[in-house]
């Protein structure tokens, strides 16, 4: 087994973790660590099969993109926190409503 096949397995094995994790917890927090680590998991994929021609050098074309999606999801985990700060400051809750319990 080659590294960067290795490497794809790892980032499979995080996105079914994240996948798992925010599918099956009820805090909100605990939801976004688990899409995190899915993040996470899809850009070791990504980094690991960018080499797309034989040779020593990858691609960066893939890098770019990671390194793009990196800075996007780190942004949109502090809008996720804020969000999450001022529902749990308004209602005192860190878990959502189910959606039959609106009146």
């Amino acid at each position: 087994m080659t590294q960067p096949i290795l490497y794809a397995l790892a980032g499979a094995v995080m996105i079914g973790i994240g996948l798992f994790g925010a599918m099956s917890c009820a805090h909100v927090l605990r939801k976004m660590i688990g899409l995190n680590i899915m993040g996470a998991g899809t850009f070791l994929v990504l980094i690991s099969l960018a080499r797309r021609t034989p040779g020593p050098v990858p691609d960066p074309v893939p890098h770019a993109m990671v390194l793009t999606g990196i800075v996007v999801a780190v942004s949109a985990t502090a809008l996720a926190l804020a969000l999450l700060r001022r529902y749990y400051r308004e209602t005192g809750r860190t878990q959502l409503e189910p959606a039959g319990d609106q009146a």
